[in-house]
């Protein structure tokens, strides 16, 4: 582990050729609106010149990893759904620092995200962000001080009319709503991969499954005894973490933990109902188009870059509470719904309103929805802020795909 650093407001960050040095620069001027980054904002870790606005650019931690458990014994979370660790910034090299700011290391989390109306994320994180010893509370605080306090976008000065803690709500948020598009049971279940007693895999099926719903991108495999219980999901960030664009990449490092073959996906015990598995391994398969799994029930549509979901009207948003969305059977596909109405294609795009009359039949491939057999949709950007971006099927700016996860 990488000792702390000085503050970060003090420090400028310049890489050349994969060598990053960090160069004293005395204080920054941030200009008091750092969150608003500018489009062509650099990519972190991928920069050749120098980067002096740390609130647009996140440095020394340019990787940042979403981190999710599968914890057994004793079982944490649903039985059908990984549960989150944490957000971590790494500097690209697999290194990290820990405890940037003890100053604010706050040991109140639940009470920060009450007080800021965070009551929905609150509520998700009861559920899916557990402790193994009860010790949801503590887990937060550890989370938020070990690696929260890291993050340079973070930083309070890069908020306009700051108010104390925003940041935290923030790093919440954010963690909350990549965990939401990452549904590791779900992309592993589609592709037969699922808790057993009795199955073992390959390290490279597991890889394939989760690859496939991220452009080929590897991830890092947790193991203890051979069983598998961490995944650690990889981004590079455009922008602030905040509101900018996570860009799924390969892991900054040889991390990986588990063997190559034989590896373990046990049942979490008395967590109800996993599926036990009578051969030895499993072929990994995308999944079906059609309803199939998961696109039944009610669920979220989570983007699959990282950033956001879609709400209610069938927009893209990245700041709000994700839409539950209800899928039903039709045909060779599955119908959608959400509070406003039926969902369906109208001039184009994505639209859910009780002024659609007939709804769109979508298809799923590779775990993805499907419109007309294509699950690329477009958008004019990335939502960042209050800003929704609706959702079109034929080309624009920016493409994006949608997720589902069951609830």
């Amino acid at each position: 582990m990488v000792s702390s650093l000085p503050n970060l407001r003090s420090l400028t960050k310049f890489a050349f050729g994969g060598a990053q040095v960090l160069l004293g620069s005395g204080s920054l001027v941030m200009g008091g609106s750092s969150l608003s980054c500018p489009a062509d904002s650099q990519l972190s870790c991928h920069n050749t010149t120098m980067q002096a606005n740390l609130c647009c650019f996140n440095a020394p931690g340019g990787q940042l990893l979403q981190t999710q458990f599968w914890d057994t014994a004793p079982a944490t979370g649903p039985s059908d759904s990984w549960t989150i660790h944490g957000l971590w910034p790494d500097r690209c090299d697999g290194t990290y620092d820990a405890s940037c700011d003890a100053s604010r290391a706050y040991t109140n989390i639940t009470q920060i995200l009450q007080a800021f109306g965070a009551d929905d994320v609150l509520s998700y994180m009861q559920t899916y962000w557990k402790d193994y010893q009860g010790n949801d509370e503590t887990f937060w605080e550890h989370e938020w001080g070990k690696h929260g306090t890291c993050v340079s976008t973070l930083e309070p000065e890069c908020y306009t009319s700051y108010q104390p803690t925003e940041e935290v709500v923030d790093f919440f948020t954010k963690t909350v709503n990549l965990f939401k598009a990452l549904p590791s049971y779900q992309w592993l279940a589609a592709a037969g991969i699922t808790p057993s007693t009795t199955a073992t895999y390959t390290s490279a099926q597991i890889q394939t499954a989760l690859g496939a719903n991220r452009n080929g991108y590897e991830v890092t495999l947790g193991c203890k005894s051979g069983a598998l219980n961490e995944i650690w999901y990889h981004y590079n960030v455009k922008g602030s973490v905040q509101t900018g664009s996570f860009v799924a990449t390969d892991p900054d490092g040889t991390k990986s933990t588990c063997p190559a073959t034989g590896v373990k996906y046990l049942p979490k015990t008395g967590g109800g109902s996993g599926t036990t598995m009578t051969t030895s391994t499993k072929t990994t398969t995308s999944a079906p188009g059609g309803t199939g799994a998961p696109f039944s029930g009610k669920g979220y549509l989570n983007a699959v870059s990282g950033t956001g979901c879609l709400i209610s009207a069938g927009t893209w948003y990245s700041s709000g509470t994700c839409a539950t969305f209800t899928a039903a059977s039709s045909g060779s596909g599955f119908t959608l719904s959400s509070s406003k109405g039926k969902c369906g294609i109208v001039s184009g795009a994505f639209t859910c309103a009780s002024s659609v009359s007939t709804a769109t039949v979508f298809t799923s491939s590779g775990g993805n929805l499907a419109s007309s057999g294509a699950t690329t949709f477009y958008a004019n950007a990335v939502p960042a802020g209050s800003t929704q971006q609706t959702v079109y099927t034929a080309s624009h700016a920016q493409s994006v795909q949608f997720s589902w996860q069951s609830i």
